[in-house]
Formats: C-alpha cells, sequence, structure tokens
C-alpha cells in the first residue's frame, strides 16, 4: 500500500515540481538537502544529534524471535512468514523491500529460521544475515525458471509442517501467499497478524527510547523551521527547509506543509501554496531514528490569528489533553478517541466525523502507521477484543477541519506506562507561539 509521504512526493512530481524540491520533501539522507546561499539562522544553529541513537542488537532481536515462537503456541501456529519489509528488519536485522520476486523468512515454532532466496540475491542475503540473530541458518536459493514457493513448501516439510498453520504477514504481497498454498496445498495458510503485531506493538525500554529520541528531533526540526519561515515562501520551500533541518541534525526525516484553506484538508493538497502574513500553516510528519518513527503536527499562525483560529486551536489542545487522560493500561482503544471527540463535539464541532474528521491515533513503531488503532468499530476484526496495554505506542491527533477556511491539528506521540501515558514531546502551547 502506498503511504501518505509517498503519495504527497508522487503527486508533487506529477504537478511538475522540481527534482531537488522532491528530494527535500522526501527528506533523503542527512546533510543532503542543503539549499543554495546562506542557512537562516535557526536551522544553521542545528547540530548533530545522531549519537545519540542506539542500534537494536542481535540479542535483542533473538529475544523477539522466541516472544513469537511463544506466541505461535498460544495461537496454535506452526510457523510463519514474512516477506520483505518492517517486519523482517523487526525480527531480523534484514533491510529489504519487496518486489515480484520473493525473498522471505520463515520462523517455526519451534528451531531456527529458515531464508528462501533468489539465486543471485544470495551473497546480498548473507551479507544481511552476518552478524544478525539469524546469521547461521539455512539459505535456500531458487533460479529465475523455478519457484521459491515450492522451496518454501519444503523447507516446512523438513521440519514437519507440511500440514501445519502458517501465518503471512499482513503486508506480504496476495499473489504470495496464494502461491504457497498452491505449492503446499496441505497447509491451512492464515493471517500472522496476532503474531507479529503481538510482538511489535508492545515497545521495550530501547524501543521508546529510540522513539523518543525521533520526536525530539521532530520537535527541534519544526522549530527551527517556525522561525526561518518568512511571508511569501511557498509551501515546498518550507519543506525544503524541514529536509535541511533533519540532515543537521543528523537524520533522514519529511513534512507535507499545508496553508491557509488547506489545512482544512486533514492529508493536504499539491495545489501551489504560499505564506502570508496571518495565514494558517500546518506541518506534519516526522523522522526515522535506527528504524523508529516520529509523527507530529504543528499548527501555527504567522503573525496575528484571527479569534476563530484561537478558539478552535484550544478546542483541539483540550482534546489532545483529554485522549491523554483517559489512555492507561486496561481501557477500551476506542474509549480515548471517545474522549478527544466528546470535547470537539460538545465544543459545537459535531457530530461525529463533521468536522473530527478522522481517528484520534494510530500505533506507531518502525511504521509510521502500525497496529492498534485508536477509534470505534476499527476496520480489523483481530483488533476489536485489543485493550491498552503499557508499552504501546500512538499518535494523539485529533483536529478540527472547516472546509473553505482552515483547519487546525495537533499531533504528538503517546506512550502507554503502567500508570497512564505520556506524551514524547510537550503539546503546542498556543496557535501563535506553537514552540
Amino acid at each position: 500500500m502506498i503511504s501518505r509521504r509517498s503519495f504527497l512526493s508522487i503527486a508533487g512530481a506529477a504537478a511538475g515540481l522540481p527534482v531537488v524540491r522532491l528530494a527535500a520533501q522526501r527528506g533523503r539522507g542527512p546533510g543532503g538537502n542543503e539549499s543554495a546561499g546562506p542557512l537562516p539562522p535557526s536551522i544553521a544553529a542545528l547540530t548533530s544529534m545522531r549519537d545519540r541513537a542506539k542500534a537494536i542488537t542481535a540479542d535483542e532481536r533473538r529475544a523477539r524471535i522466541a516472544r513469537a515462537q511463544k506466541l505461535m503456541a498460544e495461537q496454535k501456529i506452526d510457523a510463519i512468514l514474512l516477506a520483505g519489509g518492517t517486519t523482517m528488519n523487526y525480527f531480523t536485522g534484514m533491510r529489504w523491500g519487496n518486489s515480484e520476486r520473493l525473498t522471505a523468512v520463515v520462523i517455526p515454532r519451534v528451531g531456527n529460521p529458515f531464508i528462501v532466496t533468489p539465486a543471485f540475491e544470495e551473497d546480498r542475503t548473507r551479507e544481511q544475515l552476518a552478524g544478525g540473530p539469524v546469521e547461521h541458518t539455512d539459505v535456500a536459493i531458487w533460479q529465475e525458471d523455478e519457484s521459491p514457493f515450492e522451496r518454501v513448501a519444503q523447507g516446512l516439510k523438513d521440519r514437519g509442517i507440511g500440514a501445519g498453520r502458517l501465518g503471512i504477514e499482513e503486508t506480504s504481497k496476495f499473489v504470495f501467499a496464494d502461491s504457497i498454498a498452491g505449492a503446499a496445498p496441505a497447509l491451512h495458510v492464515t493471517s500472522a497478524t496476532p503474531i507479529t503485531a503481538g510482538c511489535r506493538m508492545i515497545k521495550d525500554a530501547h524501543e521508546v527510547e529510540l522513539m523518543r529520541l525521533a520526536c525530539q528531533v521532530t520537535l527541534k526540526c519544526y522549530e527551527a523551521v517556525f522561525h526561518a519561515i518568512a511571508p511569501g515562501m511557498t509551501q515546498n520551500q518550507v519543506s525544503s527547509l524541514i529536509g535541511t533541518a533533519y540532515g543537521r541534525l543528523g537524520f533522514s526525516g519529511f513534512a507535507s506543509v499545508q496553508v491557509g484553506e488547506y489545512t482544512a484538508l486533514p492529508h493536504g493538497s499539491i495545489t501551489p501554496q504560499t505564506i502570508r502574513e496571518g495565514t494558517i500553516i500546518m506541518i506534519d510528519d516526522g523522522c526515522a531514528v535506527e528504524g523508529y518513527q516520529s509523527d507530529i503536527t504543528r499548527t501555527f499562525v504567522l503573525g496575528k490569528a484571527t479569534d476563530k483560529m484561537k478558539k478552535v486551536f484550544d478546542i483541539v489542545h483540550q482534546a489532545q489533553s483529554a485522549a491523554l487522560a483517559a489512555a492507561r493500561p486496561g481501557v477500551a482503544l476506542e474509549s480515548i478517541d471517545a474522549a478527544a471527540r466528546k470535547v470537539i463535539v460538545d465544543a459545537g464541532y459535531g457530530p461525529g466525523f463533521k468536522y473530527f474528521s478522522h481517528r484520534v491515533g494510530h500505533g506507531m513503531g518502525m511504521d509510521g502507521h502500525e497496529w492498534p488503532y485508536l477509534v470505534k468499530n476499527n476496520m480489523y476484526g483481530w483488533e476489536k477484543a485489543l485493550r491498552m496495554q503499557a508499552g504501546m505506542v500512538f499518535s494523539d491527533e485529533p483536529g478540527v477541519y472547516i472546509k473553505g477556511e482552515f483547519g487546525v491539528r495537533l499531533e504528538d506521540d503517546m506512550h502507554v506506562t503502567e500508570s497512564g501515558a505520556e506524551l514524547f514531546t510537550p503539546q503546542s502551547p498556543s496557535i501563535e507561539q506553537p514552540f
């Protein structure tokens, strides 16, 4: 599925934006977004925070595999298959994308994982396995005129799982799951989500530390850019400044920037926009620290805001506080959305999703959006039985969007503790002084 930030970049290209601006919007690589001419003082003053990020170790990943195997026993799943993506990275440290060629890690309930990969990718696969938690494991290769799905089926059969239950990670392509089922008709192919999400949705202290750092980096970036924004700038120039600021801070990041009436569209518009004195501005997204994401939104005005803007900002601020206060272990996930939504509806911006048009939050970790989600009647049935647990991390992002006028969203990332919840970053104080 295409991500929001990828969509915005692709849409920008379709609108004819210069390539240099797209590179800045996508935040490709530290230090790669310096614009011509002197930097604004607030951005020039930024220094790298990279040395504060400590990588996830092989031992930590082995513990994750052991946790997954424990959950497999509980769920009566005999093995899970991970194609390229963040879940493969989470368990093995391998950084691998998805293509039409299957590279997969199979983790059995008992014993060591095994790998299936194209023959021409064997060296690259082993290179990524080196020093990781599954360094010494079987690697089954397949040639271009052979079936990788038969390699998966044979590997499972060799481990006594010829007729067991195989869980497929949810972002894997349907053709992979369907083809494995065809190659091993005695297997029952099912969802691995109770295993993969069961592991990933509870963050340990190291993961929380990385996400906290990512949020601190993002807030420093936003504050520096806020002091650098001037009337007459376009949203793409501001995005470029954001990319430069992230580079100086030592991390790769991105933000969408919306101005004026386009802030009333929760995910913005590709329409060219120019900042004027007194116009409302919304900056949203984040960065990655050792693979862990931040997602922060700040809405503010350069100069003097209208009374209506101030009123809506205060309502959204109160809604964000209400969601934070409601969050604690044991509560229903939908109750957090309900707490924020009640504040907004009671203030006259209702009913339901009329002005607050999206859920109040989503789980966060190695993906900007991941399990679980804070909303009533979530589309994923497995999640409906879940309740909030210590170690979960969510966005807390209520908003009010008045079409044709403006929108306000305030977003910080929320860590559930044993006794309640905390935000990784301070709430925005006001619409005119957001930091």
